[in-house]
């Protein structure tokens, strides 16, 4: 039953609510670049395209909870996405993420999953070499990681003994090296990459 994909790994969002499954999908392609998103509206959609070709499936609750019998059988490539945390009581068994909390913190919740699950790359193929070039310079990485941890320009600067003018610069060459555009994108770089522990974020 187990399916593995060659070449990029898939995984499935189902969700009837459409803007909830676009913004996870974007969000998903920034955590794992190397990964393809495919969203359905219904169960039936995804019974309709190969459903054992995906590696995850992030599906909405109540369709879990509906056809329990199928994610049950894959409660490990599962994960069921809730309201509110209270509200995965009843699906314990799964692993669940909680869509409505600010960006922050659902991306920290993401990145734990993905590190939960594939700590170290595991069951993924290899990153695409220009993702694995080092682009940052040393100091744009230390400023990057403080940036990720909360840490204000002024902080920054006085933390590593430099000006507050070459923080600023720092920081937009590293969004403009990165094609980042948002400090969430820039955790994800840096939480991926292995710059940054997850539990300092």
């Amino acid at each position: 039953m187990e399916h593995v994909t060659k070449g990029r790994p898939k995984i499935a969002i189902v969700d009837a609510n459409t803007l909830a499954a676009l913004g996870l999908k974007q969000i998903l392609q920034n955590v794992i670049p190397i990964m393809t998103a495919d969203t359905f509206g219904s169960f039936a959609e995804l019974m309709a395209n190969e459903p054992d070709g995906y590696m995850h499936y992030f599906v909405a609750m109540n369709i879990v909870l509906q056809e329990r019998p199928f994610f049950q059988e894959r409660r490990r490539k599962t994960i069921v996405l809730s309201l509110q945390l209270e509200d995965t009581a009843q699906l314990s068994e799964f692993h669940s993420l909680c869509i409505n909390q600010p960006e922050p913190l659902l991306i920290r919740q993401i990145l734990m999953l993905a590190q939960h699950a594939h700590g170290k790359g595991e069951h993924l193929p290899p990153m695409p070499q220009v993702l694995q070039q080092k682009i940052l310079s040393d100091r744009e990485i230390q400023v990057m990681s403080l940036i990720v941890q909360g840490y204000i320009n002024k902080e920054i600067a006085d933390q590593l003994h430099i000006g507050l003018s070459t923080v600023i610069t720092h920081r937009k060459n590293i969004m403009e090296k990165l094609g980042i555009k948002s400090v969430s994108a820039l955790t994800i770089y840096a939480v991926m990459h292995g710059y940054v522990d997850i539990n300092k974020i």
